[in-house]
């Protein structure tokens, strides 16, 4: 059984316009392009198509509309994935979409979703609203998903705290989001997030930003003596346990985000055990033909039993028995 965590929908009323056989750009308000909008994000025909012409049995859905929305919105994507679970059954599964930082309504929300609407996960976005994952303003929603045993899917934020720095070629979206995930994952393990929630399972989008490629460097950073760093209130702050013990204990990396590259995937697979990998499409945003899927799949089979535990092994434990 193939499963795709990273697995894209958006519901055709919340797109204002028609794009027909378009692509429209949004941009932020320092002019670096955020999001884009066409057809095949509401074309759950193509998706099906797409599924079964490269073996994909389940797709996660997550909605970037959904995505540190307020509560009505949140509720309506909510409401629309689960919909597409009764139109499609067996081959979606709905990610709860909540805004970490909408208090007590978003946290009745996440109940919902885990206890009546059945999601085993939540999806946020890497940044929001100036404040990163390890703003003391999140600890109620990491310590409710504990609680109901549900994972976080963490994407890239579409909009960056600051993107001035990402003010041309298309930076932001090629690799300030990466930035912003390899931010996330040091953060929440430095934070102590985990040893307060040692239960908490995060998967982090994009591989992690490819951190695997940055591990040595950020692993020597971790010793706070030997920088410098001890007893700094910010900087010389530490877990309880190694860096490597939280990618191996807590962190779930999938492998959407990187176009269907598989060296991308074998550079992770160097410092990631794929015990710890799940696939990911992304799925109809930088994938969107049956083609480069399917040739990623077959790439990722090659692996042979590394391949095996990304394509489906992981998914079984994250997913409760839903496949």
């Amino acid at each position: 059984m193939i499963v795709d965590f990273h697995h894209h929908f958006v519901p055709r009323e919340l797109i204002k316009d028609d794009p027909g056989d378009k692509l429209i750009l949004s941009y932020d308000e320092n002019g670096a392009p955020s999001y884009t909008t066409h057809k095949l994000l509401f074309d759950h025909e193509a998706h099906m198509q797409m599924m079964d012409e490269t073996g994909i049995d389940v797709a996660v859905l997550s909605c970037a509309a959904g995505m540190a929305a307020d509560i009505e919105r949140s509720r309506f994507v909510n409401n629309k994935a689960k919909d597409l679970e009764t139109a499609y059954p067996k081959r979606y599964i709905g990610f709860a979409h909540v805004n970490p930082l909408g208090g007590a309504e978003a946290m009745k929300e996440l109940a919902r979703c885990a206890d009546e609407l059945g999601y085993p996960g939540v999806t946020i976005t890497s940044e929001q609203d100036g404040l990163y994952l390890d703003a003391p303003q999140f600890e109620p929603f990491w310590a409710e998903c504990e609680k109901r045993g549900i994972f976080v899917f963490v994407h890239p934020a579409l909009k960056l705290n600051e993107s001035k720095q990402f003010d041309a070629y298309d930076l932001a979206r090629s690799v300030g989001r990466e930035f912003s995930l390899v931010m996330a994952v040091i953060r929440l393990v430095n934070a102590q997030v985990f040893d307060r929630h040692p239960k908490l399972v995060v998967q982090m989008s994009h591989l992690g930003g490819g951190i695997a490629a940055l591990l040595g460097r950020i692993r020597s950073y971790q010793d706070k003596v030997f920088w410098g760093t001890k007893g700094n209130a910010k900087h010389g702050i530490a877990p309880a346990h190694d860096f490597d013990h939280y990618l191996r204990h807590n962190f779930i990396f999938d492998t959407g985000g990187f176009c269907g590259e598989i060296a991308s995937v074998k550079s992770a697979l160097i410092e990631i055990p794929s015990t710890r990998l799940v696939f990911g499409t992304d799925y109809p945003q930088e994938i969107r033909t049956s083609g480069v899927t399917g040739n990623f799949i077959k790439e990722i089979q090659k692996l042979g039993a590394d391949g095996e535990a990304i394509l489906s092994g992981t998914a079984k434990s994250l997913l409760k028995g839903r496949v």
